[in-house]
């Protein structure tokens, strides 16, 4: 009788060198069986061997299948990913010195979302052919150190501020203005991001963590891919500008009606920026609400469509400049619940100067600016409920998620370097009845231009609030240029004081009065 050969299947991947395939396929059945009962022993053997290759085949036929699907899978994730990030676009931003910069947010969380209204590659459609575009469109994000509120400040294009020097990514050093219009700090004269980026700071005393730009395709593109965004109107709209034909009511847009609609200005409100502001807000606010709802999260398709037509639109900053960094940033986003982002617009008045713009309304601009810098919320939410046995929780208040300042406890010297006598003492009595029960007179200083409040680590919130106090900009809050541990605020008092405006009585603690604002959740914003 044969000696049984090794069981290895059919189908060899392998044959062994020099033997045929076909070869091999008949050595691996049953050998030939003896006359008799050996036969028929041979014959028990040989089907019992036939067996056991056939569960062999089936076991290894699917442990392929397996393999082939996980490196399918593997390589699919891996070319995602490559896509994804081969369609971002990141610039790398230079701020300057970094002792000029507003205090770092912490663990709060700061984003400058630019729309540009570049008309590059786009054709006469909407007129400006070619232009490099300026900040058309310029939200500031701030997420909540403890993720449970977001505040989304609006600045106007038109607002008139300084804008400060700036360097782009190119090395061009292009020098700043001590007045002109905001949407200018992007695009004029080789301005990237990064000047809008410290224009922001300048102006609001509130330090920019990353951001974000997004051009007229962002719109169109991401709009679409959610499968449409919900607006409402609450009167016909017919705006020549924009090209937006909408009837009273409720509408769902995407790609070119969407972008005509965030556009209009001309048939809403007073006609100008400020009317389309709030049309910004409410379509912004109703796409997060579209993409944080079931049917866009458990959506495969138009996960993939969304994440796609959001890579290739965006330009940002190169901290945030990969899939990974910007997939970490989303889920923070994300954290927040709907009903407690709050879109407000900064105050502004009518620039005396010229009609057709505006300027900051003081002191309301610096409360609101000092609110977001100290990260408090503009959303009335819930204390969280006591532990069982504990009581009840507490009522409905104003978020505040940096304890507020005990203002009698603060240790503050006030120098003069106004370059006029006598200028200490009144502001002392002046910081003494707002509650600064510390503030003293100190020795002269130097004579310097502006006012500034100089604080040692651990005295942010209170530089804040005193610069509140005296109706200061954000950016007269400063680290002192010394550590001195048992030192308290130091207020250098500039020339300015000699022509400044009544400080405003309120704190940072609240919201400015007819503060223009629209909550995320809000599904019955209508376009006016």
């Amino acid at each position: 009788m044969h000696e049984e050969q090794p069981e290895t299947g059919r189908y060899r991947v392998d044959p062994a060198p020099g033997v045929p395939r076909q070869r091999r396929r008949r050595d691996a059945e049953a050998p030939e069986a003896p006359a008799g009962e050996g036969r028929r022993d041979s014959r028990r053997r040989a089907a019992a061997a036939a067996k056991r290759n056939r569960r062999r085949r089936v076991l290894k036929w699917t442990a392929a299948t397996g393999a082939l699907v996980m490196a399918a899978g593997c390589g699919g994730a891996y070319y995602l990913y490559r896509h994804l990030n081969d369609n971002l676009t990141s610039v790398k931003v230079e701020l300057g010195d970094e002792a000029e910069r507003p205090k770092a947010a912490g663990e709060a969380l700061n984003i400058l979302v630019i729309g540009t209204d570049s008309r590059e590659g786009l054709g006469r459609a909407y007129g400006d052919e070619g232009s490099v575009g300026h900040a058309d469109t310029t939200l500031l994000f701030h997420i909540a150190k403890d993720r449970s509120n977001a505040t989304v400040v609006s600045l106007p294009r038109d607002l008139m501020v300084p804008i400060p020097d700036c360097q782009n990514a190119q090395g061009k050093k292009i020098p700043g203005s001590p007045r002109n219009e905001f949407n200018s700090s992007l695009g004029q004269g080789g301005r990237d991001a990064g000047c809008t980026w410290k224009t922001v700071e300048k102006n609001t005393g509130i330090r920019v963590d990353h951001f974000v730009q997004v051009n007229f395709e962002a719109v169109k593109t991401l709009s679409t891919a959610v499968g449409g965004v919900e607006v409402c109107a609450a009167k016909d709209i017919n705006d020549s500008g924009s090209h937006l034909k909408m009837t009273k009511g409720r509408h769902v847009v995407q790609g070119e009606e969407a972008l005509a609609f965030v556009r209009t200005r001309h048939a809403v409100g007073f006609g100008g920026d400020l009317s389309r502001i709030p049309l910004q807000q409410q379509f912004i606010s109703s796409m997060i609400r579209k993409i944080k709802s079931d049917d866009t999260l458990t959506s495969p398709t138009k996960l993939f469509k969304l994440a796609d037509a959001a890579t290739k639109a965006l330009t940002v900053d190169s901290g945030i400049g990969s899939v990974d960094k910007l997939k970490d940033l989303a889920l923070d986003i994300s954290k927040v619940d709907t009903k407690n982002i709050t879109f407000a617009t900064v105050p502004v008045l009518d620039d005396p100067e010229n009609r057709d713009r505006v300027i900051f309304k003081q002191p309301d601009a610096r409360q609101l600016f000092a609110m977001v810098a100290g990260d408090r919320s503009l959303t009335e939410t819930a204390t969280p409920a006591a532990p069982d046995g504990a009581g009840s929780a507490a009522p409905t208040t104003p978020a505040a998620t940096t304890p507020a300042v005990d203002t009698k406890d603060v240790q503050l010297t006030v120098r003069n370097g106004s370059g006029k006598r006598g200028q200490s003492g009144p502001t002392v009595d002046k910081l003494q009845a707002k509650g600064f029960a510390k503030a003293a007179v100190g020795s002269d200083a130097p004579v310097a231009a502006t006012t500034t409040v100089s604080y040692q680590a651990g005295q942010e919130a209170a530089a804040n609030a005193l610069a509140a106090a005296l109706g200061l900009p954000g950016d007269a809050v400063r680290p002192a240029a010394k550590a001195d541990p048992k030192a308290g605020l130091l207020l250098v008092l500039g020339k300015d004081v000699l022509t400044a405006p009544a400080a405003p009585a309120a704190g940072p603690t609240e919201a400015p009065e007819d503060l223009q604002r629209v909550q995320a959740d809000d599904t019955d914003a209508c376009a006016k």
